[in-house]
């Protein structure tokens, strides 16, 4: 179903709501520690909320995301949004694109537009793909799964979509941090209806024998324990104790744009300078969808059902896969790494990106996915 009116309402009051808390909040005390070494620098977060209660166009952009290609389907009782970009030839190849955390689907529309209108960005019309853009389950319009034991996970939701709602027999899916396991486990448990997966994060093999491990895998697994231990609070945090992070974020605009910013920053490849990547607009468009669908708390879940183990594990992937490897993402696996769950046949280390590469650089990341799928179209 098209969306038959703006997808986004927001009235006067609740924006004045929003600008009263951002006016009032109370800040913590100062610590005797400069920079980000302890979290979000106050003096960053200070200026950004000052734009957001005051200078800020929220309206604008309002407008420009209910004028995006809004769509809605109901997949077994699920309802599912989605954005449909056609793409510009009749045998467009269809693709879904899947994002992670603290992203939207907002994220990766430029990307989109880049794959669907490519003779648009010095490309060739014949490498056009349709593509669908939907939300996850508890991001922006998608609301959240009706239970933690709901026998349709995302990746089946996304093949009913994909597969039963638009009818394309065959299509190609792509992903990032979340999205690369959605992605894994839907070319996992649907093979025959996907021509190919392009993920920017690879799932660890479901067992493995230590004595076979190569000196670039232990070099992996080494660096991602020290990532864990110094970057991966919020992961244990939102795997094991979601709610009750959820009622600050959700009370405190100021709270909610300090725990997303500070991943744009740690996550992206903008050597400590949050401008070199992001416009102050686009992180609190990202934070304002997020607080006015009131969807920081439902976004925990993937965190939380995995660390439940409620969540199917990706054990082999046997379709077409490419690994596409930003230098500021979170992990670098090796492709014998990738190799030992994944069918890998094109495997990329881009010079420059981080984890948010479909708005860092949406140029390398089309050119990557349209060259990996070009034979198998």
């Amino acid at each position: 179903m098209v969306s038959d009116g703006p997808v986004l309402t927001i009235t006067d009051a609740e924006l004045g709501e929003l600008r009263t808390r951002l006016a009032g909040t109370r800040w913590p005390a100062p610590w005797p520690v400069t920079g980000w070494s302890a979290g979000t620098e106050p003096g960053e977060l200070r200026r950004l909320a000052a734009y957001w209660a005051s200078g800020y166009d929220w309206r604008a952009h309002e407008a420009a995301i209910n004028a995006l290609p809004h769509h809605f389907a109901d997949i077994g009782g699920t309802p599912v949004h989605y954005l449909r970009f056609d793409g510009e030839t009749p045998d467009a190849l269809p693709i879904v694109l899947t994002n992670g955390w603290p992203s939207s689907f907002l994220e990766l529309t430029g990307f989109a537009r880049r794959l669907a209108t490519p003779s648009e960005h010095g490309g060739s019309a014949a490498d056009a793909f349709t593509v669908i853009v939907p939300s996850l389950p508890g991001f922006a319009f998608s609301p959240q799964r009706p239970s933690l034991t709901d026998p349709l996970q995302t990746h089946d939701l996304w093949h009913l979509l994909m597969h039963e709602e638009l009818g394309f027999a065959r299509y190609a899916a792509h992903g990032g941090d979340l999205g690369a396991g959605i992605t894994s486990r839907l070319a996992e448990a649907h093979p025959d209806a996907l021509v190919g997966i392009h993920l920017m994060a690879v799932a660890a093999p479901a067992g493995y024998d230590e004595e076979s491990l190569t000196p670039p895998e232990r070099a992996h697994l080494g660096s991602v324990a020290t990532w864990s231990a110094k970057e991966g609070a919020y992961q244990h945090q939102q795997s094991t104790r979601p709610v009750t992070l959820a009622y600050g974020l959700a009370d405190s605009p100021a709270g909610l744009l300090a725990w997303m910013v500070e991943k744009y920053r740690a996550w992206s490849d903008c050597g400590g300078d949050l401008s070199s990547r992001f416009s102050d607009d686009f992180l609190l468009t990202q934070a304002s969808l997020y607080w006015f669908t009131n969807t920081i708390s439902t976004s925990f879940r993937p965190y939380y059902e995995y660390g439940e183990q409620l969540t199917r594990r990706v054990e082999r992937v046997d379709v077409p896969t490419a690994v596409a490897l930003f230098p500021a993402d979170l992990t670098q696996p090796p492709r014998s790494w990738a190799e030992r769950t994944y069918n890998v046949t094109r495997y990329t280390t881009m010079p420059r990106g981080g984890h948010f590469a479909a708005h860092e650089e949406p140029e390398l990341l089309a050119r990557d996915v349209t060259e990996f799928f070009r034979p198998l179209r």
